[in-house]
């Protein structure tokens, strides 16, 4: 595979921070939910699209079993040098979502994690998504709820705006960018999805402290999008955050919130008349 060769130890480092601090904190509760809406069955072949360190190919192992098979894409090398070194049965590919680089109709389940909000083409993704499902196959995608929903995010956004700016605080608003969920459905019937569901579930974040989660957005997350802050600016952030997001705060100075997201799952009907050649043009 290419991206072994072009791994680093700094893109394997960031690939470990992101795994043991945001999936055990953030994501890892929502894999199962996800795997679940994809109604992932044993032997099916599972592909897991901007698979991260691959928490959502790692539940659908065990969903699949040995008699199926699951894949994980990402862009990142680093992520995926972590994932693989977690669960070395799955196939990992390094491309983006909206080149898929899989043969039509080969996949019974394509899931996607808190990623579609990322991608330059959104609709162009979930095209590709549904380009390589089967006929009847599962396609699941869960997106964060609006910012509003997860309240000691928005303090935290609130902060960034005050002591960084606009450009920080918009950084940190990007993940919460398909939460209306009239938008999200209108997204997916434009990139031709036939039959779905969206549901709003709930969830609750857990982090070890309030320097740890703040400091993991600033000197993590603000960096990967081009923003970077002075030690001046970390410090203070660090300060304030203590006081703002101290109602989130455990007897064992543990970090808690509500957080919420939306589950979108949708079945690939059979083409219609006229559509099946094409599909085979491509």
């Amino acid at each position: 595979m290419g991206w072994r060769a072009s791994v680093s130890q700094a893109h394997i480092d960031a690939g470990k921070a992101y795994e043991n601090l945001f999936v055990s904190s953030l994501f890892r509760e929502w894999a199962p939910r996800t795997i679940d809406a994809a109604r992932v069955q044993p032997g099916q072949r599972v592909l897991d699209v901007a698979c991260g360190t691959g928490v959502v190919a790692r539940e659908a192992v065990l969903k699949a079993g040995r008699e199926g098979s699951v894949v994980g894409l990402d862009a990142n090398p680093g992520m995926l040098a972590v994932a693989a070194s977690i669960t070395p049965s799955v196939e990992w590919h390094q491309g983006i979502a909206e080149s898929l680089p899989f043969p039509d109709e080969s996949f019974d389940v394509v899931v996607c994690q808190f990623a579609l909000m990322f991608f330059i083409d959104k609709a162009q993704a979930l095209r590709e998504m549904l380009r390589v499902l089967k006929s009847q196959g599962r396609l699941a995608v869960t997106a964060w709820n609006s910012l509003g929903t997860m309240p000691a995010y928005a303090d935290v956004v609130d902060l960034l705006e005050q002591f960084a700016g606009r450009e920080a605080a918009n950084a940190l608003r990007a993940p919460f960018v398909l939460g209306d969920r009239e938008g999200l459905a209108l997204l997916f019937s434009e990139a031709g999805a036939d039959s779905f569901a969206v549901e709003t579930q709930r969830g609750t974040a857990h982090f070890p402290s309030i320097g740890i989660m703040v400091e993991a957005e600033l000197r993590g997350w603000l960096p990967v999008v081009g923003i970077t802050l002075t030690e001046e600016q970390i410090a203070r952030i660090l300060q304030e955050a203590e006081t703002a997001l101290s109602s989130y705060v455990m007897k064992d100075g543990t970090v808690t919130f509500p957080t919420s997201a939306h589950i979108v799952s949708a079945t690939k009907l059979s083409p219609r008349p006229g559509e099946q050649a094409k599909c085979n043009d491509r």
